[in-house]
């Protein structure tokens, strides 16, 4: 299990209840508050799934998180809106394998430095569930 805690920007990679290891990320520059709409530069909050590892993205790696919900689609259909969607774990935009983070420079994605990518790219699978906290 992968869980974010936004606030704290944080990934940490669980086990049996266990924190295994913890990564500092970057997000978006709207940090808070749950994605309602495309483009609204906010990461979603709540439980999702990665779904699918990307080795060919614009970025260092991308794995997929499989938001919108079917809750994100109903509301933001309601609030006659479109809730984006393409939200990934990712490196570094390709090209830049600095060591140092920049801070809230995606889109509403997760980004890590290359070096951790590696280790959460190696360490889940398709499947693994990812609960993303404020």
């Amino acid at each position: 299990m992968v869980i974010v805690n936004k606030s704290s920007y944080s990934l940490s990679l669980m086990k049996d209840g266990k924190e295994l290891k913890r990564y500092w990320i970057a997000l978006g520059p709207a940090p808070k508050g749950h994605k309602q709409r495309e483009g609204d530069q906010r990461t979603p909050e709540g439980r999702y799934t990665l779904d699918y590892k990307k080795s060919d993205s614009n970025f260092y790696r991308a794995i997929h998180i499989n938001y919108p919900s079917l809750d994100d689609i109903k509301t933001a259909n309601e609030l006659g809106v479109r809730p984006g969607g393409m939200i990934m774990i990712h490196g570094q935009r390709n090209g830049n394998g600095s060591s140092l983070q920049p801070s809230n420079w995606t889109n509403g994605c997760i980004a890590m430095l290359n070096k951790d990518m590696d280790e959460v790219w190696s360490a889940i699978e398709p499947g693994t569930p990812i609960i993303i906290n404020p």
